[in-house]
């Protein structure tokens, strides 16, 4: 994305970085109105807006910053090392949290893990890349989503939500 269009805050394959047309291959990354697609649930549509916004006043910073800072204020998680594989991404604890009328998992857990996705290939689509250091975070992110949304047995749309983390995860070891 180019500093005249710092402003948009759609996906739109034509302003895209090349990198990120080269590796993001599949429609679905490409669309603002598919629930299943990146940037198309509200959730991941802010990300997208609210990592533009960021990176506009933070142009030196590394994108890491901005992601703590998703799971500090979609998770509020203080500490965003306790955003990590061995606490949160175990099927148990998710299914344990589902069930649990206390806990908003669709915000804890879906809206907070789409955010991270969505901030990650935000970076990927007006940059080209996504930087090394954070991509574990999009790994947590990937693996708690398909947990969570194969513990949703009667969700519908659950085998392609996972088929499309599969891609998502193949496009992260890519760039």
């Amino acid at each position: 994305m180019t500093k005249e269009d710092a402003s948009y805050f759609g996906i739109d394959k034509s302003k895209a970085h090349p990198n990120a047309i080269k590796l993001l291959k599949d429609d679905f990354f490409w669309t603002n109105n598919d629930e299943l697609s990146p940037f198309g649930s509200d959730e991941g549509h802010e990300a997208l807006c609210e990592f533009r916004r960021w990176r506009k006043e933070n142009s030196e910073i590394e994108v890491g910053y901005c992601i703590a800072w998703v799971i500090n204020s979609v998770g509020e998680i203080d500490n965003y090392d306790d955003y990590n594989e061995e606490s949160i991404v175990d099927e148990e604890l998710i299914r344990q949290k589902i069930i649990d009328n206390n806990f908003d998992d669709k915000q804890y857990i879906y809206a907070l893990d789409t955010s991270i996705i969505a901030t990650a290939l935000g970076q990927l689509v007006d940059e080209g890349t996504i930087e090394v250091d954070y991509k574990y975070y999009v790994q947590v992110a990937i693996n708690r989503q398909r947990i969570w949304a194969r513990l949703h047995n009667n969700w519908e749309y659950k085998d392609e939500y996972i088929r499309r983390l599969n891609i998502i995860e193949k496009v992260l070891e890519q760039a």
